[in-house]
């Protein structure tokens, strides 16, 4: 198995979580990356951990747009796994979004602001 890989074990898909995320969800921004996160606990039986991207269709028309966004989120995401887990937990469950207008111009830009968003939550 691949060290750096997005399982679909770890793709957030399930109606169920995603209304208990909501639900019961804390939020935390930094720049243009909003994470909404949610840990186990005894009443919740999350056994592991599991993410979701999702980007605005208000703030992007073209469906171009909105999947090089999320691309760039997962990928964010799967280079930096380990830091994320350090910062929210193996057992958790999150769903990471785009909140700005503007496109980010290198994926630089949006590894680093999830690597704050990680920073932030740990510290």
């Amino acid at each position: 198995m691949k060290i750096n890989g997005y399982p679909s074990h770890e793709k957030l898909k399930k109606k169920y979580e995603i209304d208990l995320l909501f639900g019961k969800g804390k939020w935390l921004s930094v720049d243009n990356i909003r994470i909404i996160h949610l840990r186990s606990s005894e009443k919740l039986s999350i056994d592991t951990h599991r993410i979701g991207v999702s980007v605005s269709k208000k703030f992007f028309k073209k469906a171009v747009d909105r999947n090089r966004i999320k691309r760039l989120l997962r990928e964010s995401y799967r280079l930096n796994k380990s830091v994320y887990t350090d910062a929210f937990g193996d057992r958790s469950i999150a769903m990471l979004f785009w909140a700005s207008k503007e496109l980010p111009e290198h994926f630089s830009v949006v590894e680093k602001q999830f690597l704050d968003l990680c920073k932030k939550r740990s510290g």
